[in-house]
């Protein structure tokens, strides 16, 4: 097998490779469905049908036994595919602007003033929303009779909340309708500097008898993609969660489709969240605080993930306070892992990770030393060329050898002509006395590949790379080209390397080789232009080192036929 041959090999192999992951995850038989502890019908906010959120499984339920005031088995309501709303609350920090609506307390909008939008990048992305077209939107309630849910109509002071200089944190509270003998406040409290927010619900039990009631907090959203992802290869989008048993899970909507998701439900400790390109929504209860973790499909295009936390035993006359975390902003791989244990494991390099987070680590590096993130990938480039180039010296050295044959090789194609098992077999043998290695001519290609797809994944998973600029044009190298002239530049560098390689002595192969600079430019029209800049500069280095090999393998072979003759 030649030279050609093998990239072609490998290009399919490739995109085989792409499609067979994309096909698992359709076709995987689905697993085992976890089934809930079934519970008792009651209180005004349980629910039991199919698509409503689960209940609180054995281990806590049996916490409230012999406890009065509460129903047990109750769960959060079923939210409504077209949400309900009222007066809206305002909240401007240094990091957010918020939007709380008095129905439920939800959150209903969160823009991250520092990450501007796809679409018009005057604007703030906004990760929480509430529109006809997309909904993501963070909810809570209590779980108990007649306690309150998120369909309950708070009140608050109305206008705008604005941190102001001085202050490190503000809070927003929400006062539910009075209950029989019990008092519900939800506080929302924004801190400097941070995308946490801490959701409180204080709970005053004003009857004669303790309660013990659970809360919920929960994200709902739809499966419609954010506006700009890649549509070659899709980034990941759905719930997740993470236990130290378990460790990190994913939870596809798919599965939820099929009712075949399963993940682990009670533990003590870990997170669950709702994932997608470069952003997250996390609720982070705090450790040793028993928990049920539950996510649904609630309707058509229609998905919840959240925890289920108990309040605590409240005495008659005393107030009980639960709070429970909420991480809603970008995948920032130096910030997620103190935020929460193993929140950095959100940031998805696929299935060459092993590569891709060394691949980011070193470009972080970089990035520090210039500032900029172009540059970094040129050096990136430069450091696995130079990690890599004994090997790829070898397997030029050999395909010089073979330039300087190829005219051999052709008259052994010819005297042999139809007979294909004689020429194969006289060609082994030939290269086996000028000590040729036909296959190391590949090695320079082989060990680029893992390389190239990690880096693909570090593009599309890092938001650190998001809307970061290079020079020129280049405003996005997480984005294709938008003149298209890194791809251009791509396809020539791809010539002019095919130049320098033994030329194809098969007709058929020649065109092929031909025509592969032009198919790839195409090609690498849709690549981020991060990639495209990291396979150019690749691409010249090589250029440079096959240049320079090359001629010393063809100087040294006229050299020796000078000196032949001389003789």
């Amino acid at each position: 097998m030649d030279t050609q041959k093998f990239v072609l090999f490998l290009i399919f192999s490739t995109s085989m490779l792409f499609l067979w992951d994309a096909w698992q995850k359709e076709q995987l038989p689905p697993a085992p469905a976890a089934t809930s502890a079934p519970a008792p019908q009651g209180g005004r906010n349980s629910a039991s049908t199919q698509g409503e959120a689960p209940i609180p499984g054995n281990e806590l339920a049996s916490t409230q036994q012999g406890k009065s005031g509460v129903a047990p088995g109750v769960t959060p309501e079923k939210a409504a595919s077209k949400l309900e709303s009222a007066e809206k609350i305002a909240v401007k920090t240094d990091m957010v602007v918020a939007e709380i609506d008095t129905v439920g307390g939800d959150l209903r909008r969160l823009e991250l003033l520092h990450h501007p939008d796809k679409e018009d990048k005057s604007k703030p992305f906004a990760l929480l929303q509430n529109e006809p077209e997309h909904i993501y939107v963070a909810q809570s309630g209590l779980i108990g009779e007649d306690l309150p849910t998120h369909k309950t109509r708070y009140t608050a002071e109305p206008g705008t909340y604005e941190l102001v200089a001085g202050q490190d944190k503000i809070e927003v509270r929400l006062v539910a309708p009075p209950a029989e003998g019990v008092s519900v406040t939800k506080v929302y409290t924004f801190h400097r500097g941070s995308y946490l927010i801490d959701v409180s619900f204080e709970v005053t039990n004003e009857r004669t008898d303790a309660i013990q009631p659970f809360s919920y907090f929960q994200m709902l959203r739809d499966s419609q993609p954010p506006v700009g992802s890649f549509f070659m290869i899709p980034t990941y989008m759905g719930a997740a969660l993470y236990t130290e048993e378990d460790k990190f899970k994913k939870i596809e909507f798919s599965a939820l489709d099929k009712g075949s998701a399963s993940y682990p439900k009670n533990a003590d400790n870990g997170w669950i969240a709702m994932l997608q390109q470069y952003f997250l929504s996390a609720w982070l209860p705090k450790d040793k605080l028993p928990r049920e973790y539950y996510a649904k499909r609630l309707g058509e295009n229609e998905y919840s993930a959240g925890v289920i936390v108990p309040v605590g035993v409240v005495e008659p006359g005393q107030t009980s306070t639960v709070t429970v975390p909420l991480y809603s902003g970008p995948e920032e791989q130096s910030k997620l892992s103190s935020i929460a244990p193993g929140l950095d494991l959100t940031v998805d390099y696929g299935w060459l990770t092993v590569i891709g987070a060394p691949l980011f680590w070193l470009l972080s590096f970089f990035h520090s030393w210039t500032g900029n993130w172009g540059v970094a990938i040129i050096l990136l480039t430069m450091s696995v060329k130079l990690a890599f180039f004994p090997l790829s010296a070898a397997g030029y050295r050999s395909m010089a050898k073979l330039r300087l044959v190829t005219p051999k090789l052709q008259r052994l194609r010819e005297q042999h002509g139809a007979d294909r098992q004689r020429m194969n077999q006289a060609m082994m043998e030939f290269y086996k006395t000028e000590k040729i290695n036909p296959m190391g001519g590949c090695l320079p290609i082989l060990v680029q590949i893992p390389v190239f797809i990690s880096l693909y994944w570090v593009l599309l998973a890092s938001v650190e790379l998001r809307y970061a600029p290079f020079a020129l044009w280049i405003e996005d190298l997480s984005s294709p080209d938008p003149y298209y002239v890194l791809p251009v530049i791509m396809g020539i560098s791809m010539f002019i390397q095919t130049r320098l390689n033994p030329p194809a002595t098969d007709p058929i192969q020649a065109k092929v080789m031909q025509i592969m600079p032009f198919a790839f430019s195409i090609f690498f029209f849709f690549f981020p232009a991060g990639l495209v800049l990291y396979s150019l500069v690749n691409n010249v280095l090589s250029i440079l080192q096959q240049w320079q090999i090359t001629r010393m393998i063809e100087g040294s072979a006229l050299a020796a036929g000078k000196q032949k003759k001389a003789n």
